[in-house]
């Protein structure tokens, strides 16, 4: 078992650093990092990159918070629209996010006039990146206890003080570290079979594993996530990627072997 600790602030001097904050800056450096030099080794514009990350963050931003509104907690901010804007107290949707993050790729691609076959080189690169920094902020995530599950036996649960439970955010991180290392290794090898390979699996990879491990969240504490026909927002988004990717991989191989006929 994991002892129960809590690491919500960081002081340095008078200055109090929120922990969550810190590590989800961390992830966005690190990926942004990963992405420019993975660009560069690619012969593909780091500088490009690193405008249509840009629109990304902002994107992402945004919908994160209007998903947690409109699908997390309605009722609440309906009777309190003052509290729409004050994200600083929390209140951000991964799934949002991803919404935000691909109009934002879309909106991109179509203002600099890129064709798939230009832009999709950028996306793989994008996605590969996207998990490192997830992994990091996941941690974030993780240290301030944000997401707990339910309660268990399992040894990686957390010893807290009314039960040990799953922390969906240690979860979550090592889920993303995973899909980003696996990737990672093989970037140079999977992309000479084909451009936007390393997105497509890698998304569904993770979609998979978001939804199973959503089934672990806790129903029994104060704000807990919404479910809506017993599945979370998040379960109900993982689905649509999931469905998505796989009609769009079928397709491709009815296309293919149409071709070669």
């Amino acid at each position: 078992m994991i002892p129960f600790f809590e690491f919500t602030t960081l002081g340095l001097g008078p200055v109090i650093i929120q922990v969550w904050g810190l590590f989800v800056a961390i992830g966005i450096t690190a990926a942004l990092l990963f992405s420019y030099f993975r660009c560069k080794k690619q012969g593909l514009s780091g500088e490009l990159f690193l405008d249509m990350a840009i629109w990304i963050l902002i994107a992402a931003f945004i919908m994160a918070r209007v998903f947690h509104i409109v699908f997390y907690n309605p009722v609440y901010y309906l009777a309190n629209p003052q509290d729409i804007i004050k994200f600083w107290q929390g209140g951000m949707s991964s799934l949002g996010g991803f919404v935000g993050a691909g109009a934002a790729i879309w909106l991109f691609a179509k203002k600099r006039h890129f064709s798939w076959k230009e832009f999709v080189p950028y996306c793989d690169v994008a996605a590969v990146s996207l998990w490192l920094g997830w992994g990091i902020g996941r941690l974030g995530c993780f240290l301030i206890h944000d997401h707990l599950g339910t309660l268990t036996s399992f040894v990686g649960g957390v010893q807290f003080p009314t039960g040990t439970r799953f922390d969906l955010g240690l979860f979550d991180s090592l889920v993303a570290f995973l899909i980003f290392s696996f990737f990672a290794l093989l970037f140079s090898r999977l992309v000479k079979k084909g451009w936007g390979f390393v997105m497509r699996y890698s998304v569904l990879c993770y979609a998979v594993a978001r939804f199973f491990l959503d089934f672990l969240r806790a129903t029994d504490l104060p704000g807990s996530d919404a479910r809506y026909g017993h599945l979370t927002p998040a379960q109900w988004g993982m689905m649509v990627l999931i469905l998505g990717l796989t009609s769009y991989h079928v397709y491709g191989k009815i296309r293919q072997s149409r071709t070669k006929k």
